[in-house]
């Protein structure tokens, strides 16, 4: 067990950084001159790739927590296991949250998002606070 949970903490430690990143590119994406065409397809080119291997990321992540979760039975059952279904809720909003990105770059690419560079900051902080609560849940186990 200690291996498939060190082994789902790297990989969602991997998927995360991926998530901190993305939307920083999307921030210069919303700062690029329209003039800028070269600048513009760098960094777009490099969103696509650091998405698709997040997204690569992020299935191992998942299918080892599903693993921990149903394989050793660890938050599944009994009194004091309130904080799974609390982290289950945060990793379906993580899911969202990438999935977001994925909606937000095909926008980006196509000229159809009309978010500011501000915005894409601000968006930039929800998987830190998403990461937090996880983290906070699993190890506290507050309830």
């Amino acid at each position: 067990m200690l291996w498939v949970k060190a082994f789902h903490i790297v990989f969602v430690a991997s998927w995360f950084a991926g998530l901190f990143y993305l939307p920083r590119i999307f921030v210069n994406l919303a700062m690029v001159a329209p003039d800028s065409g070269a600048e513009r397809e760098r960094l777009l080119l490099m969103a696509r790739k650091l998405l698709r291997f997040t997204t690569i990321l992020a299935v191992p992540a998942l299918a080892l927590g599903l693993w921990l979760w149903l394989g050793y039975g660890i938050g599944l059952q009994g009194p004091g296991n309130g904080w799974m279904h609390a982290k289950l809720t945060i990793v379906l909003l993580v899911v969202g949250y990438h999935h977001a990105c994925g909606v937000l770059l095909r926008k980006l690419a196509n000229g159809q998002s009309q978010r500011s560079h501000v915005w894409f900051r601000w968006f930039n902080e929800a998987p830190v606070v998403l990461l937090l609560i996880a983290v906070v849940l699993v190890v506290v186990k507050p309830f």
